[in-house]
């Protein structure tokens, strides 16, 4: 088979990772059925709630400032509840997905970046995820502390189980929806805008600071990388997108640094901080500064 050439870089088909590309690219088939299937305001509700709900608390709040930044502690059954939520999004186990993420800090923009833009456009978005192993990196023997934990080894293990469970639950709910009465057609609507819909939205709205956040926007900080602090970014991605701040300020759990970038993942951690879920917060004064010398 001849090897597939984007951005200039050969994407090679014998490195694909056929179980997470088949994957990938069945949740997005599946949102075309969303033409074809019911739809009220209560699909939509269910959608957002959704997307906070996994997204938000679990890719932004838990897999990125939790495990991978330690920006914050919180209970044991709280973070793993929260990586929980995280597998619900099928962006790789936990630990893969932090190794991952502290590769490409370590490595920001260099060769070894597992998703960086200079590598790509379309790598750094989408491509990266697809094959095994990217770019040569062993994520997961970046986040050892993560494997010794056997509680988190365990859900590591069976990642994939929520998903599946969730599917199953939205369909029931969704087809008794309606004042008790049997309707599989609005379970399905349920399953594809919870599951498809959410989950792709979830899966571009991550890959946008991989790829828009290091090509796009504006810097507060001198860093040796080229990240950038892009808004809309940060609306999708529930405050992430402040993307030079964080590789600035890497444990900070605060990514808007001024009045107008909002970030409500940081004021997530606030409000559970207030209520004692959370505690040891890391605040931008701090943090350990990441730049270059002015």
């Amino acid at each position: 088979m001849t090897d597939l050439v984007v951005d200039g870089r050969r994407f090679l088909w014998r490195h694909l990772d056929w179980p997470v590309f088949l994957a990938i690219s069945a949740l997005h088939l599946g949102c075309v059925a969303a033409f074809l299937l019911p739809f009220d305001w209560t699909i939509l509700a269910m959608t957002v709630v959704l997307w906070w709900i996994c997204g938000g608390l679990g890719v932004c709040l838990c897999y990125h400032r939790l495990l991978t930044h330690r920006s914050f502690k919180t209970l044991a059954p709280i973070k793993y509840f929260l990586t929980i939520l995280g597998n619900l999004n099928w962006q790789g186990s936990p630990i893969h997905w932090v190794g991952i993420h502290r590769l490409h800090h370590h490595h920001s923009d260099e060769e070894e970046d597992p998703h960086s833009p200079r590598h790509g456009f379309t790598w750094a978005h989408i491509l990266w995820c697809m094959v095994k192993d990217p770019n040569g990196n062993h994520a997961r023997a970046a986040a050892r502390d993560l494997q010794r934990d056997r509680v988190m080894a365990f859900i590591d293990r069976y990642y994939f189980v929520p998903q599946f469970v969730l599917t199953g639950l939205l369909f029931v709910a969704g087809s008794w929806h309606w004042g008790g009465e049997w309707s599989w057609q609005h379970g399905l609507a349920w399953v594809v805008w919870g599951v498809c819909i959410r989950t792709v939205f979830v899966y571009h709205s991550t890959w946008f600071v991989n790829s828009a956040s290091h090509t796009w926007g504006y810097r507060n900080f001198p860093t040796t990388d080229n990240s950038r602090n892009t808004w809309w970014v940060s609306i999708l991605g529930f405050g992430e997108g402040w993307h030079n701040n964080h590789h600035a300020l890497q444990r900070s759990a605060a990514h808007g640094m001024r009045w107008w970038e909002f970030d409500i993942t940081y004021l997530t951690i606030r409000l559970m901080a207030l209520v004692g879920l959370a505690w040891d917060v890391v605040t931008p004064d701090g943090a350990e500064l990441h730049q270059r010398p002015s």
